[in-house]
């Protein structure tokens, strides 16, 4: 699985939407096989959804994301794992073995906040606020 994590002095960069320098990781069975520093051309952000899917990404672990850029992600077939915070090495390993979900990873005000997904699935939400419950940038 490629995994590609948005970084910024060793840490997840606070906006994928912006960021510039990016972590490329293949995991092979929880363990790191490969890891590349990748630097993405695109600003534009469908442009930018294209780029991560032609790398071969599977999945994108980030602090904030815009909603449109979330969605093509998404209809890329790529995974986001959105309002995340902490250094790279950890929130990689953390998310190898399942605990990415632990309030350590949350990012500061997203704390504790779950919702679902129109489909069902339990996601970390939006900084805790369901779309249908009101308030956030959501309602």
């Amino acid at each position: 699985m490629k995994v590609m994590i948005p970084s910024w002095q060793g840490r997840v960069s606070p906006v994928l939407d912006v960021a510039g320098r990016f972590v490329l990781v293949t995991l092979e069975q929880g363990q790191e096989t490969a890891r590349d520093d990748v630097s993405l051309e695109a600003t534009e952000l469908l442009a930018r959804a294209r780029q991560i899917s032609r790398l071969g990404v599977e999945a994108v672990i980030c602090g904030a994301v815009s909603r449109p850029l979330e969605m093509a992600l998404r209809s890329a077939g790529v995974q986001v794992v959105p309002d995340v915070c902490g250094p790279v090495d950890d929130v990689l390993s953390a998310f190898a073995d399942g605990r990415l979900d632990e309030d350590t990873y949350a990012m500061p005000g997203c704390r504790g906040g779950r919702r679902r997904t129109r489909l069902g699935r339990r996601r970390r939400g939006r900084c805790g606020t369901p779309r249908w419950k009101g308030g956030g940038r959501d309602a």
